[in-house]
């Protein structure tokens, strides 16, 4: 603070007697406050405090421009830049020059008032000749000139800050007219670029931007005065045959500057561009970056593109098209409502540019941003998109050459189709014409597969599509195709044949099933075109291949919506005639049949087609699956799958059974609930021996639900056989009270591409031990994929429980005397109890207790369970009994009894 008071002091007193002093004595006075100022700054953290800072500003400015024009004038270019070097370096005498330009640089970053003193000073003017004596006149030195001094580069930073500060504000740019460099500099950069000094090429680049963006009025009449676009165009055509593409691209781009960014001000400088082809000069500059690294041309040919597509909007007028749209369009598309802004394209020569680029170019990068380019267009005015087609067409002519394109381009421009849709709500006819020829001719495999990814994503958008691509043949050549493929399928019956496809070609068969499938979504018109075309028995042969078998399964549950006997019979062949090991295949039609068993209208095809045996022989395949330990080739399958299978095969029963009284009946009548008893205990979980067991005293006693909980308590481990039983056991409890079909206890078998479950990286062995252990209460997944474990300490015997299918009580029972294993008698003996406990807590009510004795369970219990009742010792000989007297007392007929 001090410093900065005796320095306002001394500054007043100098401005007191400075009218009466000599020139020579006025600038010894000022001189002497510089270090003084700068020192004051350096220890005020770069605050400046100085009372009077204006006229302060002012005459140091003049000083320093006054000391410019010394060193420059009459001497030649080479001379005054070698003079201006010293002037400004801090050596010797020279360093007045240096505190002078030092604090200037400071100055002109206080405040605006300051700034416009330093504008006043005739400094701008004074500038911008040292600019282009630095630019124009490279040192003749031995090192090379893109390696400055430390001392150069703090002198050129400051000059060039201060003229940024300084030509940003309009003001400034005016007081640059007064001299003649402004022109002169612009034409240099486009005639002396590959002359000029290296290491003042990109401040020239920043100062002359910053001085577009604040052209007046009086700079652009200036400028077109003296032809300077006109000069720079010409000198630029030169240039363009002989510099690296790079090198003409950042010259080129500073012009281009001027003439964007005078626009909105005038069209003079637009117009004396065009006049003298312009455009025809950026197409051969943006041609000439073809092959170029990506990031080697990448600034200011992005500017050049930019600033091309910014010139789009560039014109007096609105551009008038009328076009014809032509129907059927999507519900909320309304051409007539559709009110054009500001941003709207009213040039056409600049598009017409970028559109040559892109027929001229097969450069990644280059057409990569020239698809940019039209996507940002279309974003800024919807309206553009038909102004753009109307005229000159872009999307309709790149559609026929876009296959010559790289991949990633041919991506890009299928993603930009699909945005006229899903962005513009627009159906365009014309293009999906060309597009659709483009998969039947299907040139280059990668390109078809993209579009045909393109029309999918439209389809799933909205059921009219599913309309057009029939109308437009679209299906009739892809079930053309899928049936030539299927053909090949068959022949080749598992072995490879030299006609099967790989990779894009294989991709581009799933891309038609989805599309086929998609068509025929909740489209009976669609799915009666397929079954018309004979295409039924091809499409089914596709479903042994995994790649395909997703859409194959979704093209199948539409054929159901038409035919439930013949979607019926394909799924229930598959099943049975299915490997033993294909236990893929098996889940994925077993989830596929769930879905379909949804619509009570397919459980009479289900039936029909014999899907209680089919399914039930789907466990007497499992025979032994799930031994402890496992044993031949069950062991490499794991008994996660294994458990997986029984789940969705219980559920299929579950789900045709649901609410049908007619397939009820069928499986109860014709013994299949007995069927399913012996297929479950043939699993190889379940006791199979035909020993007697030895009755134990029971240490402790656990319900049934809290064995359903300790089952997966890592304090209490269990072993595998027994956690086996009770997640069967529990699939059952579900199907006795009609819910299975509702569950769900896995996820997906197929993670994401390219990803692994952390479970199965870190603990391969730990699903092994715990058996769907991710669906425990801890893990976030749907509430009733683990609701018996969600509240442990609510009992499931306390429940209300309805029983819908009495057969699957039968099947407890049935199963109940095999819930034993050597060496864990003690174990085995309590779930036993625990599993008679809950089937008694199941017939509580007077409606169960009707419900069971007419399915028969008093004698299966019996038949079931001699041991048990022939032994008054026998832990369960009490609970089963109580169970039979609760049963007995319900059956009032003798015959019963008996």
């Amino acid at each position: 603070t001090l410093l900065w008071e005796t320095l306002g002091k001394q500054f007043v007193e100098y401005e007191q007697v400075a009218p009466f002093l000599s020139p020579e004595d006025q600038q010894r006075r000022l001189l002497e406050f510089l270090p003084l100022f700068l020192k004051a700054w350096e220890q005020s953290a770069g605050a400046i405090k100085l009372p009077k800072i204006q006229l302060f500003a002012s005459d140091v400015s003049k000083l320093l421009t006054k000391e410019i024009k010394r060193n420059l004038n009459g001497k030649p270019a080479e001379e005054a830049r070698l003079a201006l070097e010293q002037l400004l370096k801090q050596k010797g005498e020279a360093g007045d020059g240096y505190l002078l330009l030092k604090s200037v640089y400071l100055l002109s970053q206080t405040d605006l008032r300051t700034l416009w003193n330093i504008i006043g000073s005739g400094l701008p003017a004074a500038l911008m000749q040292c600019l282009y004596l630095f630019f124009t006149v490279p040192l003749k030195k031995t090192s090379d000139d893109r390696e400055i001094s430390e001392d150069d580069a703090q002198i050129q930073e400051m000059l060039v800050k201060i003229m940024l500060n300084m030509y940003k504000e309009e003001h400034g740019v005016e007081e640059l007219l007064a001299a003649d460099k402004l022109q002169s500099l612009i034409v240099a950069t486009s005639s002396l670029w590959d002359q000029c000094s290296h290491s003042w090429k990109v401040p020239t680049g920043r100062v002359l931007r910053v001085i577009s963006k604040a052209q007046t009025k009086n700079s652009i009449v200036y400028l077109q005065a003296v032809d300077c676009i006109k000069i720079a165009v010409q000198n630029l055509f030169t240039l363009a045959d002989t510099l690296p593409a790079c090198d003409v691209c950042e010259a080129a781009s500073i012009v281009l500057c001027f003439v964007k960014d005078s626009y909105p001000v005038s069209s003079a400088l637009l117009t004396e561009f065009e006049n003298n082809d312009g455009y025809q000069l950026l197409l051969k500059i943006v041609l000439r970056c073809e092959g170029l690294q990506q990031n080697e041309a990448d600034p200011y040919l992005d500017e050049i593109l930019d600033m091309l597509t910014c010139l789009t909007t560039c014109g007096k007028t609105e551009l008038k098209v009328s076009g014809n749209i032509v129907h059927p369009q999507l519900p909320h598309f309304d051409f007539e409502r559709t009110q054009p802004s500001g941003m709207t394209v009213k040039n056409l020569q600049p598009f017409r540019v970028l559109q040559s680029i892109f027929q001229r170019s097969n450069d990644q990068h280059l057409c990569g941003r020239i698809l940019a380019a039209i996507g940002t267009i279309w974003a800024w005015d919807r309206v553009n998109f038909f102004l753009l087609e109307w005229t000159l067409q872009p999307i309709n002519q790149f559609t026929d050459i876009i296959h010559f394109k790289p991949h990633t381009v041919q991506v890009q421009f299928f993603r930009l189709v699909e945005s006229i849709v899903l962005d513009l709500s627009y159906v365009p006819h014309e293009i999906l014409k060309k597009v659709q020829y483009l998969i039947k001719e299907n040139i280059v495999p990668f390109c078809t597969l993209t579009a045909l990814q393109c029309l999918l994503s439209m389809t799933q958008k909205d059921l009219l599509f599913s309309d057009i691509f029939r109308d437009s043949g679209l299906l009739g050549l892809l079930l053309a195709l899928l049936r030539k493929e299927a053909k090949i399928l068959r022949k080749s019956a598992g072995t490879h044949l030299p006609g099967l496809k790989e990779g894009t070609e294989k991709e581009l068969n799933v891309v038609m099933l989805k599309m086929v499938a998609a068509l025929t979504a909740r489209s009976v018109r669609n799915t009666v075109v397929l079954k018309d075309y004979g295409m039924v028995p091809y499409i089914k042969i596709f479903l042994d291949d995994e790649c395909y078998r997703s859409a194959t399964l979704s093209i199948l549950e539409q054929l159901s919506v038409i035919n439930y006997e013949e979607y019926m019979s394909i799924i229930i062949g598959a099943l049975c005639s299915s490997t033993q090991w294909e236990l893929h295949l098996k889940l994925d039609l077993l989830k596929s049949l769930l879905r379909v068993l949804e619509s009570p209208k397919s459980h009479s095809a289900f039936r029909t087609c014999s899907g209680f045996n089919g399914l039930l022989s789907l466990l007497s395949d499992m025979d032994g699956a799930l031994q402890d330990p496992p044993s031949g080739q069950w062991a490499a399958v794991g008994q996660n799958c294994i458990l997986e299978l029984v789940f969705y095969t219980l559920q299929g029963i579950t789900a045709a059974l649901h609410l049908d009284p007619v397939n009820t009946n069928f499986f109860q009548r014709n013994g299949l609930f007995e069927k399913m008893a012996e297929d479950l205990g043939s699993l190889g979980c379940f006791w199979t021996e035909g020993k007697r067991q030895i009755p134990v005293s029971l240490e402790r006693k656990r319900t049934f639900a809290e064995f359903l909980d300790a089952a997966f308590s890592t304090s209490e481990p269990f072993p595998v056989w027994l956690k086996s039983c009770i997640w069967i056991l529990n699939f059952l409890d579900h199907m006795v009270k009609g819910t299975l079909h509702q569950e769900i206890y896995f996820k997906e078998r197929k993670p994401e591409m390219g990803e692994e479950s952390r479970d199965d990286q870190e603990a391969p062995q730990a699903q092994e031990e715990h058996p769907v252990a991710f669906n425990r209460p801890g893990n976030k997944l749907p509430a009733s994929a683990y609701m018996l474990w969600e509240n442990p300490e609510e009992k499931l015997e306390t429940r209300e429980c309805t029983i819908v299918h009495a057969g699957a009580v039968c099947v407890m029972v049935r199963l109940l005397p095999k819930l034993y294993k050597e060496g864990h008698a003690q174990l085995s003996q309590e779930i036993q109890c625990a599993l008679v406990d809950h089937i008694q807590s199941l017939v509580k009510s007077e409606k169960s207790r009707q419900v069971m004795c007419e399915s028969g369970l008093l004698s299966t219990i019996i038949t079931s369970c001699q041991d048990a009742f022939c032994s008054d010792s026998h832990p369960l000989h009490l609970p089963l009994t109580r169970v039979f007297e609760k049963l007995a007392s319900q059956a009032v007929e003798p015959h019963v009894l008996r």
